[in-house]
């Protein structure tokens, strides 16, 4: 179980630096929104295009990366909505057992068909070198990448979740 455990930490030790690096992605988000903003209006008073489809595309693509990826550092830090009026009055016990049957039924099950789904998906884009329809868009390969990253970091710590959970199964002597 101590491997176990010190792979959980490793996990969860990741996803902890995924987060950290979201909260740049974040600012470059309200960055991009802000210059959207500001140039739409600018531009339509002075007559100029200030804005571009790039920079708009650029605002989806940072959201979709803080969506994706941000969803493995969410459950790392229990931010996923659950049934609180039920998971406050079980014991420790019962919400380990809800929680590695949840993940072990649900959550693994759905990242893994997604991962299994997405690497032809990804591969396409690749080979096309896919860009936006757009002009002046961005290229859709690498956020399609994403993708897949962050349904892998999904399953990784719902791995270290299971973990965790087991181990206190086995310390209450399940």
């Amino acid at each position: 179980m101590r491997v176990l455990l010190r792979l959980s930490r490793a996990i969860d030790a990741l996803n902890d630096r995924v987060g950290i690096v979201l909260r740049g992605v974040a600012l470059l988000l309200i960055a991009l929104g802000v210059i959207n903003v500001v140039g739409r209006y600018l531009g339509a008073r002075l007559g100029m295009q200030l804005s571009s489809n790039a920079l708009l595309e650029g605002q989806i693509q940072a959201f979709a990366i803080i969506f994706l990826l941000g969803s493995a550092y969410l459950l790392r830090h229990d931010g996923h909505i659950r049934v609180d009026i039920l998971q406050t009055r079980f014991s420790r016990r019962l919400r380990a057992w809800v929680d590695l049957l949840g993940t072990l039924l649900a959550l693994v099950p759905f990242c893994g068909v997604m991962i299994a789904y997405g690497i032809d998906y990804v591969a396409l884009a690749w080979s096309r070198l896919e860009v936006s329809p757009n002009p002046g868009g961005l290229p859709l390969y690498p956020i399609k990448t994403v993708l897949l990253i962050g349904f892998t970091l999904l399953l990784l710590q719902g791995v270290s979740q299971a973990i965790k959970a087991a181990a206190t199964l086995r310390e209450h002597g399940s």
